[in-house]
């Protein structure tokens, strides 16, 4: 990735100013009655009447020499790192899952593929917010004409280097990446893991 983007100031965000995210005081009663608080943080990006705010995509090219994930460089300002992730991106109004998991997908790689299978709604980090997704699995045709050339879409403010690695070599490829200096998305430290795990259970 050209460029070194960065952090240029810290400071406090009014609830005015805020576009993608409000903070939240919550009373709620415990299991023993005692009344309590939480602070809180929630996304005001949900469609109305949605039950999630975006999807993540589990993307894999079949080659000959194995299947490979697709996976995304991209600086994110709130840990100030490139962070390795999965395709990703917000639910439009109307739109289902599926929907949108193919349409991010080739707005964030170029990639042309068909939703397969869909996970249960998954909650980010319910101790700090209520964001929510679902896991979209999309398969790739990779010999139909327009995923020889893949050109993403990107917006004006996106800046996104699109990458592949073995699934068979998934864990050691996150390791080395941190090792690196980059940051590993939660979704794709948890694929790898996986992975590895069903490896080791012979699963």
């Amino acid at each position: 990735m050209s460029g070194k983007a960065k952090i240029l100031s810290t400071g406090p965000l009014s609830d005015s100013e805020a576009r993608w995210i409000k903070l939240v005081k919550i009373d709620y009663a415990d299991q023993e009655g005692k009344a309590r608080t939480w602070e809180s943080a929630e996304r005001r990006t949900r469609p109305k009447g949605g039950e999630i705010d975006g999807v993540g995509i589990f993307a894999v090219l079949e080659k000959p020499t194995g299947p490979e994930i697709i996976l995304q460089k991209q600086y994110r300002p709130p840990i100030d790192k490139i962070t390795i992730e999965v395709p990703a991106g917000l639910v439009d109004e109307g739109e289902t899952a599926e929907q949108a998991a193919v349409r991010e997908l080739k707005e964030e790689t170029g990639y042309v593929g068909v939703a397969s299978e869909t996970s249960p709604i998954m909650f980010n980090d319910p101790g700090f917010c209520n964001t929510n997704l679902r896991m979209v699995h999309v398969t790739i045709d990779a010999t139909l004409p327009e995923n020889q050339n893949p050109q993403p879409e990107l917006e004006e403010n996106e800046f996104i280097e699109v990458f592949t690695v073995p699934l068979s070599k998934f864990w050691a490829e996150c390791v080395r990446l941190e090792k690196e200096g980059f940051a590993i998305d939660a979704r794709v430290g948890t694929i790898a893991e996986g992975i590895e795990l069903a490896k080791k259970f012979k699963l």
